[in-house]
């Protein structure tokens, strides 16, 4: 009996301790995935800055490259928020998630291949790669920018839908409570006179005094007198009284 409780107590013991330390991964897994979604934010927010940065303050082809970086940079951000925000929402936005995931790939090496020309040295060079990078990421966005409109004017379409609707049947029940009926209810009357007789038409009738009991019925009495019982032969005769 004692070594039956000590293995239960034994195994309670593991299944909290298996089950601190499984609580313990998730929290420290969200906790990184917290950590690394902020520095990820913060080293695109420093790298944005300081594209915008050069694209003011250094001429040439090397700010050219660093706008179109930034331009590239917005419109894939913008359109992955705007799908993600929206799939959750509407299910046949997945398509096009997955058409953004195929451009986005375009994307990155466009990306990456106009870092590396950022500090290239060769200023002729990058002239003559300017209209090829600026086409490449004119399409790139402007496929982007498409798809991000469409989500939303999708979006906005059916919010539109969906306030028309609801327009119409508020519409519907304000008249309902608004209609009441305008027909004049049954009113309170006296009742008809009855049609006076012709003998008594001339002067006021009123009501007869109740019928007066016949002359000829005996009045009655209020208190019953009483009945005379019958004398049998078996009974004796009461015994008279005694005159002494």
């Amino acid at each position: 009996m004692v070594e039956a409780v000590i293995t239960v107590i034994a195994l309670l013991f593991l299944l909290f301790v298996v089950l601190g330390a499984y609580a313990t991964v998730k929290v420290i897994g969200a906790a990184k995935r917290g950590v690394d979604r902020t520095v990820s934010q913060a080293r695109r927010t420093v790298e944005d800055t300081t594209l915008r940065a050069r694209t003011f303050t250094q001429p040439g082809p090397a700010g050219q490259i660093a706008q179109l970086r930034l331009t590239l940079r917005t419109s894939m951000r913008a359109t992955q928020d705007a799908l993600h925000s929206g799939v959750a929402e509407d299910e046949s936005l997945k398509e096009s998630l997955g058409l953004f995931e195929r451009l986005s790939v375009h994307g990155r090496e466009l990306d990456d291949e106009l870092k590396r020309l950022e500090s290239e040295p060769d200023k002729r060079t990058l002239s003559t790669r300017l209209p090829e990078l600026r086409e490449r990421t004119e399409r790139i966005t402007q496929s982007a920018d498409s798809l991000r409109w469409a989500a939303r004017d999708r979006a906005r379409r059916f919010a539109a839908d969906d306030l028309d609707s609801l327009s119409e049947q508020i519409d519907v029940e304000a008249g309902a409570l608004r209609h009441w009926t305008t027909e004049p209810g049954p009113t309170a009357s006296w009742p008809e006179a009855p049609a006076p007789d012709m003998a008594t038409s001339s002067g006021q009738t009123w009501p007869e005094p109740p019928q007066s009991r016949p002359a000829d019925e005996p009045p009655r009495s209020a208190i019953t007198p009483p009945v005379q019982r019958p004398t049998y032969p078996w009974q004796k005769k009461p015994r008279p009284e005694s005159t002494t």
